[in-house]
């Protein structure tokens, strides 16, 4: 019997991560948990159960929990949302696409989803609650903090580290060795050779 499963916010990187999770075959979407006095007619082919009020309610009948809420200026509605699953003793399985690619070597974290075409190659560490999207891949021996993004197509040469709550933009290339620092968004489409501070934005003119 499949495990019971329901999503955290219904908007476009819900319907993402309600495809991977269909794909997995090991879970029963339930349905999607939304704010209060939320247009209720989400496009996805599942309803609104109720609210974060009803957190508990799910919880204490032994359902899993899915963030489908994404990341691009800032982490904090995603990390407020894992904090809060974490304190109710939720369960936050990590869901992997399998049409994903991870090493056996690899660590991962908590409920994070890694996405269709992604991969975590040996010794790579990915934190909590992050986002591995489409096709992104995490080279040997990369660390990426909890509660980041790796967008579509981003690529992490080896011993890359990227500090918790970071965002990098699709198609992003970052250099082997550089690190970058906790709270830092990367826009789209950009070669990043050197390391970079905590709290910046960098764009394309920038390198």
């Amino acid at each position: 019997m499949n495990k019971k499963i329901v999503i955290i916010g219904g908007g476009g990187h819900a319907r993402s991560v309600i495809d991977v999770i269909e794909s997995t075959n090991q879970y029963e979407i339930v349905g999607i948990i939304e704010k209060e006095n939320v247009d209720q007619n989400l496009q996805t082919p599942y309803p609104v159960i109720g609210t974060d009020d009803d957190l508990l309610k799910f919880i204490s009948q032994g359902y899993f929990f899915a963030i489908g809420i994404g990341q691009i200026k800032t982490p904090t509605v995603r990390m407020k949302i894992f904090s809060r699953l974490k304190e109710l003793n939720a369960k936050l399985p990590t869901i992997i696409s399998p049409m994903a690619y991870v090493s056996h070597r690899a660590i991962l974290g908590e409920g994070l989803i890694i996405h269709h075409g992604a991969i975590v190659n040996a010794g790579a560490k990915v934190g909590d609650n992050c986002i591995i999207n489409s096709r992104a891949l995490i080279e040997h021996d990369v660390f990426v903090g909890s509660h980041t993004q790796i967008s579509t197509g981003a690529i992490l040469n080896g011993h890359v580290k990227v500090g918790e709550g970071s965002f990098v933009g699709s198609g992003t290339v970052v250099k082997e060795l550089v690190n970058i620092g906790k709270y830092v968004v990367i826009t789209a489409g950009i070669f990043v050779r050197k390391n970079v501070e905590d709290n910046q934005i960098v764009r394309i003119h920038d390198v």
